[in-house]
């Protein structure tokens, strides 16, 4: 990748939604380069898909908790089952492995505390080889991006 595919993927973080005449213009391209740019980006899956960015909280869904799972058994078969089931549930929007204490982050959306409370009760209590689970609830969000940052050289 060169300074202008850098400088590409700058601007389709901020606005996805900018046309290709656009991006051209902003980067001093014509519009076949930076097509072909772009189309070369996203075969080579740099470029993932694009997405539209919802406000979680006018959708009623009020909060945000990181939940530490640490399983009673590490072994391959309990691990893939643990990830084949958590990512079932929508509410569950990140599953990060770990090491240290716990084996597993989720960040879970849920509508308020109840809501929570039930996912716990209902889905995360009652998966197979659960030893503990510790709850952090979100009380602000100071930062939240989905903008990597890229070195423009």
């Amino acid at each position: 990748m060169d300074a202008k595919d850098l400088m590409i993927l700058n601007i389709i973080q901020e606005d996805s939604n900018l046309s290709v005449k656009e991006i051209s213009e902003r980067i001093g391209l014509t519009f076949t380069p930076t097509y072909e740019r772009i189309k070369h980006l996203e075969k080579q899956g740099v470029i993932e898909k694009y997405v539209g960015l919802l406000n979680r909280e006018k959708l009623g869904l009020n909060i945000v908790v990181y939940c530490n799972v640490r399983l009673k058994e590490q072994s391959q078969k309990v691990l893939a089952s643990f990830e084949k089931h958590i990512t079932k549930y929508d509410e569950v929007q990140e599953v990060i492995s770990l090491s240290g204490e716990y084996d597993y982050m989720l960040k879970i959306i849920a509508k308020d505390i109840n809501s929570y409370n039930d996912f716990t009760v209902n889905v995360i209590s009652n998966i197979p080889n659960i030893g503990q689970y510790h709850s952090s609830i979100v009380l602000h969000e100071v930062k939240k991006t989905t903008k990597f940052k890229i070195d423009l050289g």
